[in-house]
């Protein structure tokens, strides 16, 4: 029986509010103990067949869909912050040593590695979902919504999956599942990181894929392929998106101090102006994207801070400002950073200021390999059928997915979340909603590029 992929919808099951985290790790156990058992019975009755391959695996996620989808419940009524993800991570391995994975935990602080083998030898391939939330107070009705609070850098703060991390997890523990199920029939080996502080450690602190990297996340082995989603709310539910080339852009910081002179305010002549020259200064900046680059290079310039003074009637003796720097191409954040202290520079000289700017690279462009995205859009089309595999415009937001792009060949994809017929407030927003019905979608994505790769 082939399960169409409209028809997922019916294995979500009804949402349950847990009371407290030990309640869900009671109810997780049972549902694990029940989850090997429907997959075992699932695998005799394939074996006993000869169903094709894609009616087996639209089975095998029609089977595991609800176990999944329940599992992201708990983790977005329960999210924790970047470094801080105990429960999670907690949660993540139990399921994976339920499928018999090899794991291996505290990575990166509170990172998660699972190891699938086939029965047979074959590629390494790499696959990843990042587990943190952000602190964000939720707006919704869910009955799973977030009521957890926090602390982050020192205030107290609602916590929220706001960016959809439970989604990615839930996905990536689908992938798991219908892996396992197969086991017998597959060959190769893959490695499933569930990352901690995606969204940044805090303060102090090292974290995200960077970490993971320097850390030796991979040991021995080697992948020839990686593969990861990101929930978004351009398209509904049902559909998958994919850029040819820079899919994120990096994520730079500035912040610049103008050193002037004081004065009152009524005597502007007896002062070196800080405000004013910094004003120019902040100004002078978008002359990069106007003036220094081509119209077809995307760059974002934002200044979103300026501070100085403490009255109207008293010129200070420094204003700071400090924003962002988004590009895609390693030429265009080499011109940006240059030009930027030129000119912040020659503006504090020519009004007899000196500037104090720290400048810092963060996390890199997201860039697909070219041929790995050629290879696998016909495969994403397959499986979920061409009106459902789009081609969408790059964004230029960060992912610290860049960090393992840059030492592995790999393909970041954007998984449409909105529920049709509904809206959902913009990623990182109090208001943002993901539909169930996008996981068992992510799963079949996923899962396709790994036999993909695997039959190659």
């Amino acid at each position: 029986m082939r399960v169409a992929d409209s028809d997922y919808a019916r294995y979500i099951p009804r949402p349950r509010l847990y009371r407290t985290h030990e309640h869900w790790r009671n109810e997780t156990v049972k549902i694990l103990r029940g989850y090997a058992t429907c997959v075992a019975m699932l695998m005799i009755a394939m074996t006993a067949s000869r169903t094709h391959a894609a009616d087996v695996l639209d089975a095998t996620i029609g089977t595991i869909t609800p176990v999944v989808i329940d599992l992201r419940h708990r983790i977005h009524q329960f999210p924790e912050l970047s470094n801080r993800e105990f429960k999670t991570s907690a949660l993540v391995a139990e399921h994976l040593r339920s499928l018999g994975l090899e794991v291996r935990t505290g990575v990166a602080h509170t990172g998660v590695v699972g190891i699938f083998k086939g029965d047979r030898p074959g590629p390494v391939i790499a696959l990843r979902a990042d587990m943190d939330a952000l602190p964000v107070v939720e707006e919704s009705t869910l009955p799973f919504r977030s009521l957890e609070r926090s602390t982050y850098n020192g205030q107290d703060v609602g916590v929220m999956h706001a960016c959809g991390h439970d989604i990615h997890t839930a996905v990536l523990l689908g992938v798991a599942s219908t892996l396992a199920a197969q086991r017998n029939s597959l060959a190769g080996t893959v490695v499933f990181v569930f990352q901690p502080a995606e969204e940044g450690a805090p303060e102090g602190e090292e974290g995200g894929a960077a970490l993971m990297l320097k850390q030796g996340v991979f040991g021995d082995l080697k992948p020839t392929a990686m593969f990861a989603l990101h929930t978004t709310t351009d398209f509904p539910a049902g559909k998958i998106g994919y850029v040819a080339g820079a899919a994120a852009a990096s994520a730079d910081t500035f912040n610049v101090t103008i050193n002037g002179t004081s004065s009152h305010a009524a005597f502007p002549e007896l002062s070196v102006d800080p405000v004013v020259i910094g004003a120019q200064a902040v100004l002078g900046l978008q002359t990069i994207v106007a003036r220094n680059l081509s119209a077809f290079e995307p760059v974002v310039v934002s200044t979103a801070t300026f501070h100085a003074g403490v009255r109207g009637n008293i010129i200070p003796a420094t204003a700071t400002f400090g924003g962002t720097v988004r590009v895609f191409s390693p030429d265009a954040r080499d011109l940006v950073e240059r030009r930027m202290r030129e000119i912040i520079n020659g503006i504090a000289q020519a009004g007899g200021a000196t500037a104090d700017i720290d400048y810092r690279r963060g996390t890199p462009p997201l860039v697909n390999d070219a041929q790995l995205m050629e290879e696998s859009v016909p495969v994403l089309k397959q499986a979920l059928g061409s009106d459902n595999v789009v081609l969408t415009k790059p964004v230029m937001a960060a992912e610290d997915f860049s960090y393992f792009a840059n030492e592995i060949p790999s393909v970041f994809l954007f998984l449409g979340v909105v529920k049709p017929g509904t809206t959902s407030g913009p990623n990182h927003s109090p208001t943002f909603q993901a539909d169930d019905a996008s996981i068992p979608v992510g799963i079949k994505a996923i899962t396709s590029l790994v036999l993909d790769r695997m039959q190659r």
